[in-house]
């Protein structure tokens, strides 16, 4: 019986070979290029990580630096473009006024390794493009605008959560039966989601996935402070949110720590916020802690690394 050829690899030398080392060499190239931490310096940045990666459906004005038109960040646009200018002429009294919106998406494909300078071309697009026209992705040019260098860096975002994608379409407007379409379908497995409020919590973000409801918490500490405060409150018997919560695990993403819980899908999303913000001021605590962790809280910094995820 011959021998098989399949898993052998490309010859040394030939054109195949050559191709996936210049592959190979690529991938490695952009993964050191990317910025770990695109939102770094931004008041926004927990808020703006997880309208990237985890918010179903949200939009926040942004806090632009310069210019007079509105833009705003969406975490998906129609089509996942990376931005739109819609038109949004009003009537008035004295006739009609004439005005124009631009719209940035947060979850596009194929971006460059710096996700705050995409943005930032994005937006400055937004600011100028005509109503109508759309930008399928952008790639920043080095050395171009980064996202704190367009909005106020200093300025917290105000989000307007919907449960729905019916904003895709603009008030007074008749869609095409393939955009009513694509509106319906994206409704249809979107999963209800809210923003907690309260004192001292920021970016606490409530979804109901079915059986189960989380609370995803993106925390703008260092990740390796963070976990300590986590292991130190953990090994205390705090990491909770109360009866009917269970601390899941976390995950990294964009150089920040996501602490996540399941919770009882019965109870509304802002039943929870007092019990976040208590946690809130237990995290505050261990974080000012500087001491050796404890053996207890070493066996718990090793159980929690074990339930953290990377995603990107």
């Amino acid at each position: 019986m011959g021998k098989s050829k399949r898993n052998s690899g490309p010859k040394p030398g030939s054109n195949r070979a050559a191709k996936l080392a210049e592959r190979r060499a690529a991938q490695e190239s952009a993964a050191a290029a990317a910025v770990p931490r695109p939102f770094e310096g931004l008041a926004a940045e927990c808020d703006l990580v997880a309208m990237r990666e985890f918010v179903p459906s949200a939009t926040a004005t942004l806090p632009l630096t310069g210019g007079e038109r509105t833009v705003v960040a969406a975490t998906v646009l129609p089509g996942a473009v990376a931005g739109l200018v819609r038109d949004e002429t009003t009537a008035t009294s004295g006739g009609t006024a004439a005005a124009a919106t631009g719209f940035v998406g947060l979850q596009v494909p194929g971006q460059s390794a710096d996700l705050s300078a995409d943005l930032a071309a994005a937006v400055n697009w937004a600011a100028g493009a005509e109503p109508g026209q759309s930008l399928a992705a952008i790639d920043a040019q080095p050395g171009g605008p980064r996202l704190g260098d367009v909005i106020e860096a200093g300025t917290l975002l105000e989000i307007s959560v919907y449960q729905d994608f019916n904003w895709w379409i603009p008030e007074g407007v008749t869609p095409a039966p393939e955009v009513a379409a694509t509106v319906e379908q994206a409704n249809s497995v979107i999963m209800p989601s809210a923003r907690l409020d309260g004192e001292g919590i920021v970016a606490a973000w409530w979804v109901d996935a079915g059986e189960k409801a989380h609370l995803r918490w993106v925390r703008p500490e260092d990740e390796d402070q963070l976990m300590l405060a986590l292991a130190r409150v953990h090994a205390a018997g705090g990491l909770h949110l109360g009866e009917g919560s269970r601390y899941a695990g976390s995950f990294r993403t964009h150089g920040l720590l996501v602490p996540v819980f399941d919770l009882d899908p019965e109870r509304h999303a802002q039943e929870w916020a007092p019990a976040t913000a208590e946690l809130g001021v237990r995290l505050a605590d261990a974080l000012a802690v500087d001491a050796p962790l404890t053996s207890d809280e070493l066996r718990s910094r090793d159980g929690l690394r074990a339930r953290q995820v990377t995603l990107r």
